[in-house]
């Protein structure tokens, strides 16, 4: 089997590693070998692994009008020009293995639809979670239920962020420079912090789970940039600890809930002990129940994994491409949660009256309200509310930001059901 490799970064690096290790273990699975025929880089300068000498390429027509290459791989990641070389891929004939999940997420639908006209195969495991298999177990082994429900989380460097400030007590500023420091983190972190690249993998995994397809900048997305460490101690006062979760389900009128938003959950939560880079899905499904996939997001030899796994499958056949229908999208304003606030007021009588005032005029009943101190002329305010309407919050705290004894609402995160 010759494969075409886009990309020679961290995960194309892997790809080429990982053969030459496993290649005999890999060909006595699949009754052949795996040979990498031709690599397109273009950094012609850019130092490369001995592994790839003599395979090197600037232009990608040497692997698209290849007639020997069978598979081609593309892990250049970004949107273009990665889109429009695997769409030429599949209209010559030729399968395609993907890590790109900006790609799958904004046009999947369409990519799998060119596939099947060309009687070839897309893949594309290693888009979402790195080496966890979920794509292939949603696609095969869980295909049998109706999947209720899909949470998780699905970006390491957010969730090295929170570990990091829960376990040191550090600000958010202070973790982030770390962790570009140590290769965790973006120069640039804005997919991952604001909550971009965590809504990618959920768009992907709705089309899969729910057999509905949604873009990625359809779903309501917050991220983590305003969680301070007051916000995690009074989270583990409370008995939670704060993750950045994705989440999809469909409602009993065919509607898809999804959104990406940090969320306070219980410490007996399986989620509440996914920690540093590693990253954990829950599905839920009317036969098998409750079941969760656990294991690093992303890294060279992960995700590489799951792709040199994907191309062993265009060999083996495993393949099942469903098609999927439009989601109706329920608007955010119309789920339902408890809400943890935080907000800084002005340290005079009648400012919490005022507050509460405003909260129940909206239907909103609190489960408790703290102040944790006071700063000069302004306090802390700390609340809690019982299940409320998310518009009815969004409104709420509208008129709250406009009283003047209100100085600013620091954080507004969604506390998990008992």
């Amino acid at each position: 089997m010759k494969v075409g490799l886009m990309g020679l970064g961290t995960v194309g690096t892997g790809v080429v590693h990982l053969i030459d290790q496993n290649g005999e273990s890999i060909e006595k699975k699949l009754g052949e070998k795996i040979e990498i025929k031709k690599i397109l880089v273009k950094n012609p300068i850019k130092k490369r692994t001995p592994l790839a000498e003599g395979k090197i390429t600037f232009n990608p027509d040497d692997i698209l009008e290849d007639e020997e290459i069978d598979v081609i791989v593309e892990v250049m990641g970004k949107e273009h020009p990665a889109l429009e070389y695997i769409v030429k891929a599949l209209e010559k004939g030729k399968h395609v293995v993907t890590a790109n999940k900006e790609v799958i997420a904004k046009h999947g639908k369409e990519l799998i639809k060119l596939a099947r006209q060309n009687k070839v195969h897309l893949l594309y495991e290693a888009s979402v979670g790195g080496g966890i298999p979920i794509i292939r177990p949603l696609k095969q082994c869980l295909a049998a239920n109706k999947i209720y429900e899909i949470k998780g989380i699905l970006n390491g460097t957010t969730n090295y962020i929170l570990t990091e400030m829960k376990e040191k007590g550090l600000d958010f500023e202070e973790v982030l420079k770390n962790a570009q420091e140590k290769g965790y983190a973006e120069a640039d972190p804005t997919d991952d912090v604001e909550g971009f690249d965590a809504a990618r993998k959920l768009a992907i995994l709705c089309t899969l789970a729910f057999n509905k397809f949604i873009l990625p900048e359809k779903i309501y997305t917050k991220g983590i940039k305003f969680i301070s460490k007051s916000d995690i101690k009074y989270a583990q006062e409370l008995g939670y600890t704060i993750k950045l979760i994705a989440y999809g389900k469909v409602d009993e009128k065919d509607r898809l809930e999804a959104w990406v938003h940090p969320v306070m959950i219980k410490k007996d939560n399986p989620l509440s002990g996914v920690k540093g880079v590693f990253n954990a899905i829950l599905v839920d499904g009317n036969a098998v129940g409750e079941v969760m996939f656990y294991g690093q997001g992303a890294g060279m030899m992960p995700t590489a994994s799951a792709v040199v796994a994907d191309i062993m499958d265009v060999k083996n056949h495993i393949v099942i491409q469903n098609g999927c229908e439009e989601a109706e999208l329920l608007p955010i304003v119309d789920t339902v949660s408890k809400y943890y606030i935080r907000l800084i007021a002005f340290d005079r009588p009648g400012v919490m009256s005022k507050i509460t005032g405003i909260l129940g005029e909206k239907g909103i009943s609190l489960l408790s309200v703290v102040q944790k101190g006071v700063l000069g002329q302004t306090a802390e305010i700390v609340l809690i509310t019982h299940i409320a309407n998310t518009g009815k919050i969004f409104e709420a705290l509208k008129e709250i930001q406009n009283l003047q004894e209100v100085e600013s609402i620091e954080s507004v995160i969604r506390v998990e059901e008992e």
